[in-house]
């Protein structure tokens, strides 16, 4: 996992609240078992029309907006079923920041799987970046995750974050990570119980 220290990029508005997985990440398309090219089918029925051809109004289709590395967007990001396709066609776009009011939980969790911050703000403050975020001169955004703050159009925003997620994302680790991190113990602890209770190694 690619650790979340800051990001300088192009923030675009996505001024939609409840995105689910399935605008994110349509079924019909996953028929592949990689990761690689998942960012041509992210919101698919947004960005492209019926005849698959790119909506010319769809704000990842503009520029600068198509080189996107902040979304912003409204409550209920990513709810729907639990696919991680989703978080993966994200970055597979360049997408690293996705601010909003709330997020799904098992979508947030897995955006912290993959180093992708989920960053929560108000309602008030969420529109606030948009309007920054759609003129061109203001669309740059940083973040910096040891600040916890996000700078635009010469403002200042600060965001909370646990420490367990913010050490997570700072160091890159998912949870295979941090599972080998601890593998003497882990060992440790199977002899014992192997010692103790042998027949529960032939499960």
């Amino acid at each position: 996992m690619r650790a979340f220290t800051t990001l300088d990029a192009v923030a675009a508005a996505l001024p939609i609240a409840n995105i689910d997985t399935d605008k994110l990440v349509p079924g019909r398309f996953l028929k592949g078992v990689t990761r690689a090219g998942l960012g041509r089918i992210l919101l698919h029925p947004l960005r492209f029309d019926a005849d698959d051809q790119p909506r010319a109004d769809f704000v990842l289709n503009q520029s600068p907006w198509d080189q996107a590395g902040v979304l912003i967007a409204l409550d209920n990001f990513g709810c729907g079923s639990s696919r991680e396709h989703a978080p993966w066609a994200l970055l597979d776009l360049g997408i690293r920041c996705v601010i909003a009011p709330s997020f799904a939980d098992i979508f947030r969790n897995n955006c912290l799987k993959n180093g992708i911050l989920p960053l929560v703000l108000p309602a008030a403050d969420c529109l606030a970046l948009m309007d920054l975020a759609r003129d061109p001169a203001t669309a740059r955004f940083s973040v910096s995750l040891p600040d916890q703050t996000v700078t635009a159009g010469g403002r200042v925003w600060a965001f909370d974050i646990a420490m367990a997620d913010k050490t997570r994302l700072l160091e890159g680790k998912d949870e295979i990570d941090l599972a080998l991190a601890r593998l003497a113990e882990i060992e440790r602890f199977e002899a014992r119980i192997g010692y103790a209770a042998p027949h529960l190694g032939a499960i």
